[in-house]
């Protein structure tokens, strides 16, 4: 293998047409395979890149050369393409058999740690993240100059993290190397969104479709409209998406976000719907068992609601998960459990912290309901100086409230729900999505004000974006609007603050 540096120029042109050509080749085989609806899964295999990757033992004795498994690689760690577990496996596997005896090869190193990268994130497993670190640097080492698939990787790791300053440092160092690859712009628009700048994510989504249009594509489209408030155009993109995925992982991954937008508005029966055929699709699909562990819980199915939310946390330990289920043990009145899954919550951040992950917006929010507000609103006055998102306002806003400060949170309440409208494109905006949580956390500071106007507005819409937002949030957004009973004269009219 050549480790020179790799330049920009007609010889990246040359890569990136021959990159195209590869997958456009494998998506063909793949599509004359299946339903547009309803794809099969081809046993052991990887998905990566929304194409499908023959590992080394299906094609025979000859393993396919190193370049193309690169190029399929780098591809799907850049546009966040899931891919199955057991492909993942495999990929990893191959790679280590092969470095052990190729270790200057750079490529194969940003391949493991793409690799690793979306295990960790699968099985929200941080030490994957610092393996994947390691096999990252150990590329840009070999490879100092000219290295973009490393430093994609390790824009996606940083995103993994959620560390989106340091992802866009890494995103625009790929983007000045090859800036019309298009695996090099999906890091960006996450780390733009992760940081609250939802026009720079628009722009770089502008990009990435003038150079692609593709499942992947459309999927990250979804996330960016609904981060804008235009749930309509999400939902569509989304069952595109999904309509049009590669393979049974892609699939159930873009069937899962359908679920969680459906959630998000109330929609019990179809985000449940969704979340079931992502399971059945990719029964490893975790996010979509915790999905249904939400919906199932509004449904009033608790049994099945608390083993829904067990399977989930058996397959991915996210510190969120472990904090819905402890509040939904404590909406039954079960302290004692929701107290173990409380105390995991702390563990499992300081775990992922040990491995370069961010868990400050979770713990912060669990500390403001559930702790310490004053130390929630340490951790997260640091969060919003790094990165200022409209969830980390929402989260400074009600640990400060929490916290006996209520005038100020209200500055970071309005920040976190200001302008945020349905509606189509004609009606949008860059105020956000529509959250029934942040509306209720706003409600509820204006109510401790006495901005009962306000307060009543913003606790009815909270009900009305999604009535079964949270089994602990929802009886006391009822109870406040009871004892705020009817408007009066004096409040004014109250769609005027």
């Amino acid at each position: 293998m050549d480790d020179k540096p790799q330049e920009t120029g007609s010889g990246n042109d040359t890569r990136g047409q021959n990159e195209t050509r590869l997958q456009n080749e494998t998506r063909g085989r793949v599509s004359r395979g299946r339903r547009v609806r309803f794809g099969s899964a081809a046993a052991g295999c990887a998905v990566l890149g929304g194409v499908l990757v023959l590992l080394p033992w299906e094609r025979g004795t000859e393993a396919p050369p190193d370049p193309v498994l690169g190029a399929l690689a780098r591809a799907a760690v850049a546009s966040g393409v899931p891919a199955s577990l057991p492909g993942l496996e495999a990929l990893v596997e191959e790679r280590e058999r092969h470095l052990e005896k190729h270790p200057k090869d750079a490529e194969s190193w940003a391949v493991l740690g793409a690799a690793r990268v979306e295990q960790g994130r699968r099985l929200a497993d941080p030490a994957r993240y610092s393996r994947a670190e390691q096999a990252l640097r150990t590329s840009l080492k070999v490879r100092p100059r000219g290295n973009a698939a490393a430093l994609r990787g390790l824009a996606a790791l940083a995103n993994a993290r959620r560390d989106h300053p340091v992802a866009l440092e890494w995103g625009e160092r790929a983007r000045k190397l090859e800036p019309e690859r298009w695996t090099t712009y999906p890091p960006l628009v996450e780390a733009h969104a992760g940081l609250g700048d939802g026009k720079a994510a628009g722009r770089m989504l502008d990009r990435l479709k003038a150079l692609r249009s593709d499942p992947a594509v459309m999927a990250l489209a979804a996330a960016v409209y609904r981060d804008k408030g235009l749930r309509e155009d999400a939902a569509a993109q989304l069952a595109d998406a999904a309509a049009a995925a590669g393979q049974p992982a892609e699939r159930a991954a873009y069937l899962e976000r359908a679920g969680q937008l459906a959630w998000e508005h109330g929609d019990r029966e179809d985000a449940l719907g969704h979340f079931r055929e992502a399971v059945r699709v990719d029964p490893d699909q975790r996010a979509a068992r915790a999905g249904q562990g939400r919906a199932l819980a509004a449904l009033g199915r608790t049994t099945e609601a608390l083993g829904a939310y067990r399977a989930a946390l058996a397959g991915q330990p996210l510190p969120e998960y472990e904090l819905e289920l402890g509040e939904l043990y404590e909406s039954l009145g079960l302290r004692r459990d929701a107290r173990v899954h409380y105390d995991l919550v702390r563990s499992r951040v300081r775990e992922a912290a040990a491995h370069g992950a961010d868990g400050d917006l979770v713990l912060g929010r669990f500390e403001a309901d559930h702790g310490d507000p004053r130390a929630a609103v340490r951790r997260l006055r640091t969060e919003w100086k790094r990165q200022p998102s409209t969830e980390v306002a929402d989260a400074l806003g009600w640990a400060l409230h929490r916290a006996g400060r209520s005038e100020e949170a209200l500055e970071f309440a309005v920040r976190a729900t200001e302008g945020a409208t349905e509606g189509t494109t004609e009606g949008a905006h860059d105020g956000g999505a529509l959250s029934a949580l942040h509306a209720f956390h706003r409600g509820m500071i204006e109510r401790e004000l006495e901005r009962y106007g306000p307060a009543r507005r913003h606790l009815r819409e909270a009900l009305r974006i999604n009535p079964h937002f949270s089994p602990l949030r929802v009886p006391q957004a009822k109870a406040a609007l009871e004892r705020l009973g009817e408007p009066s004269v004096g409040d004014g009219p109250p769609d005027w603050s």
